[in-house]
């Protein structure tokens, strides 16, 4: 058990965890602003109630790029059934906007730079005059600062020390969570985690076993996801782990598979072909799922009987685990028992820790993205040729 809302099995490898261990006790000891976004005594940089006031509507969009965005779609989809109002997230520069009904928007503009060009692009084509519009931002002089002052717009400060793909329990996260009508204290589990010793055995134990992949050429990390609500917690975590570990030479290339459809285009490879991936089973226990009329089933399939579907799908995940087992081929699980906020907080701490602790022990800074700014100046640079 990684925790008591998630079970984990490990990576069957053990054996030099000393070294890791040591690497994370100096890192919990630094001051690190990631960590303290994580738990519950870090201070927002919003008023919840003027917020609240401006958001009253039920309707909300979100406008941002990568780490500025993903985060919250995460949280969106995988605790919908939670949500009473609907969020519109514009993620990508589309040749066509979606249609508009020409209502008035609330708006919230995330880019921690002010300046990302995807963003501007976006909010230039999207928001109006009528609507009302919250920029969140870091404290400095920026395109979208200087937008969001002429429209005197509310403008929400982005912690300066927290880069894009690790804030999600900052500002940039929990002011859409708590408009979600979600409690932004229950996702940020820190403080009691790190006096979890299950939880951080675990987490040094599956990341020397990545970090031993790694040497031995194995820098595929394939995540078989059985849960269609944490698609975008898996878009998150893409992010989080390429950008974050892709670098001199060195990193981990995260590749999402859904499941079950999977099991019918690429598993043929993963069993058979080269072997250069490691695995992560994700599943969610779903309450409500509709089930099989079995008086209409033939007979060389009765033995489904009333079958739910999300049990058809947890009997096909042990299976394809099952088979994995027999081939020899290193995968971890995890399997969330509760759809919650604490659950989800806990699994972004993992994360994020994971990463954090994977480029140290790379030697690597896992917090810049140095490559991703040269297609910046060179895209800039294409507008003045």
């Amino acid at each position: 058990m990684l925790t008591k809302n998630i079970s984990l099995k490990s990576f069957l490898r053990k054996g030099g965890e000393k070294k890791i261990k040591k690497r994370f006790k100096s890192i919990l000891v630094e001051k690190n602003e990631i960590f303290n976004s994580m738990s519950n005594n870090y201070n927002d940089s919003f008023n919840s109630r003027r917020i609240k006031k401006i958001c009253s509507k039920k309707d909300i969009r979100i406008i941002g790029m990568g780490g500025s965005i993903l985060g919250t779609q995460a949280i969106y989809f995988f605790l919908k059934d939670k949500i009473k109002k609907k969020f519109y997230f514009i993620n990508n520069l589309e040749p066509q906007k979606k249609k508009d009904d020409g209502k008035k928007k609330i708006n919230i503009i995330i880019s921690k730079s002010g300046n990302t060009l995807e963003t501007i692009s976006n909010t230039n084509i999207y928001i109006k005059k009528k609507d009302n519009n919250i920029f969140i931002t870091e404290n400095k002089k920026s395109y979208l600062y200087e937008l969001a002052s002429k429209l005197k717009a509310e403008i929400i400060y982005h912690n300066n020390f927290i880069g894009g793909r690790y804030s999600v329990l900052s500002e940039v996260g929990m002011l859409p969570a708590e408009l979600m009508g979600l409690n932004p204290n229950k996702f940020r589990q820190f403080n009691n985690l790190i006096q979890n010793k299950k939880y951080l055995n675990l987490l040094i134990q599956n990341t020397n076993s990545i970090l031993h992949f790694s040497k031995v050429k194995k820098f595929n990390s394939i995540i078989l996801n059985y849960d269609q609500k944490s698609n975008y917690l898996f878009q998150w975590y893409q992010q989080l782990v390429a950008e974050s570990l892709g670098k001199k030479g060195k990193g981990i290339l995260p590749i999402i598979s859904n499941m079950p459809k999977d099991n019918h285009s690429v598993m043929q490879l993963y069993l058979d072909g080269f072997k250069n991936n490691f695995f992560t089973f994700f599943y969610c226990g779903q309450k409500q799922s509709d089930k099989l009329d079995k008086n209409k089933l033939l007979s060389s399939y009765r033995y489904l009987g009333s079958a739910k579907i999300n049990e058809i799908m947890l009997k096909q995940k042990n299976a394809t685990e099952n088979v994995f087992r027999l081939r020899n081929i290193p995968f971890r699980s995890f399997t969330l028992k509760k759809r919650d906020e604490k659950t989800l907080g806990e699994i972004f701490c993992y994360f994020i820790l994971e990463t954090i602790l994977l480029g140290r022990a790379l030697k690597i800074n896992p917090f810049d993205q140095p490559s991703v700014e040269l297609i910046k100046k060179e895209t800039k640079k294409l507008f003045y040729s």
